[in-house]
């Protein structure tokens, strides 16, 4: 009888990259087969297709905000869920070949959201150095190494934005250590799946949404958050993305405190399917933090049960 394979996690790569970091976290490289792709798009998309069981991609990041090729990815297309999240510390070191000096650099290779972490750092340090954008932090550290695509060729940079694990692990020099602009930056990182049973609440959940506006009027967007107000239900994120066909047109990408399974969150849920012409629920799941949803008097399950049987006792002449 044949050993079940091990399941299988597309992440962004090469090897090195803060979502390894993130994917080591989850699954121990022993316990699953890592997927590396060249980009958020390629790992989720990899889930569609069933080349790939997980992904594992950056959402959120506490300097950039929402990661927004992983919110539209997610906003359109076969549905995915969230299915847990886990934060990374992100520390970033620049690192060059050996023998390069920091006074020799000028271009400098990173993915965006690192050069936008550390462009402070640079401005001071490095005024005439430009961004050469790269996939990843890790595939700027591999190709400056030589272990990248076309390694036979110069990378066109002199030095990287990367992990200190990168740097050792591709053998480049630290040049500057500590180059964040904020060294307490953290990245959030979800594990995303295809459509399945929900996981049971645990009292410290996240529910998130993709939610276009019921209409253009004045009044739509709160007549969009008044679903969450009237049921207590606290947004910890509430990002606006173009929907792409017209100017003007955008989605909600939300992220509510709570779980679909509370009576308080989908009610809300329904609100939104009433009024709204679009809502895409991309799963309920624990938040990293174990912090539990303020739940405020009134909207606990045992209210809405109560307030429910009251109406029931209304129509049956049991109550007045």
């Amino acid at each position: 009888m044949s050993a079940t394979p091990p399941p299988r996690y597309a992440y962004l790569g090469p090897a090195g990259t803060f979502t390894e970091a993130a994917l080591r976290q989850v699954a121990a490289p022993g316990d699953a087969q890592y997927l590396p792709q060249i980009d958020v798009v390629s790992a989720l998309e990899s889930v569609r297709a069933e080349r790939a069981d997980f992904a594992v991609v950056p959402i959120e990041n506490s300097v950039e905000g929402g990661v927004t090729a992983t919110l539209d990815t997610l906003a359109t297309g076969l549905s995915l869920v969230l299915l847990r999240e886990v934060l990374v510390p992100i520390t970033f070191v620049l690192a060059g070949r050996p023998g390069t000096r920091l006074t020799d650099v000028t271009r400098i290779s990173t993915h965006p959201h690192a050069w936008a972490q550390c462009r402070r750092w640079i401005n001071a340090n490095l005024p005439r150095a430009v961004h050469v954008p790269a996939t990843s932090t890790a595939a700027a550290g591999a190709l400056l190494a030589g272990g990248g695509s076309g390694s036979h060729l110069e990378p066109g940079f002199d030095a990287a934005l990367v992990a200190p694990l990168t740097a050792e692990l591709y053998g480049l020099e630290v040049l500057a250590e500590h180059v964040a602009d904020n060294e307490r930056a953290v990245t959030r990182f979800v594990v995303v799946g295809r459509p399945g049973q929900v996981p049971a609440p645990t009292g410290s959940d996240k529910t998130s949404l993709v939610v276009h506006l019921p209409s253009n009027d004045a009044g739509a967007l709160l007549e969009m958050l008044e679903q969450f107000a009237a049921r207590g239900v606290n947004l910890s994120r509430i990002e606006s993305r173009p929907i792409g066909d017209l100017l003007g047109r955008y989605s909600f990408s939300i992220d509510a405190e709570g779980h679909i399974a509370e009576e308080r969150v989908a009610e809300a849920l329904m609100g939104l399917h009433r009024v709204c012409p679009h809502v895409r629920f991309l799963g309920s799941y624990p938040r990293a933090d174990g912090t539990a949803a303020d739940v405020r008097p009134g909207t606990a399950d045992a209210d809405f049960a109560g307030a429910r049987d009251w109406v029931s006792a209304l129509r049956e002449g049991r109550a007045h």
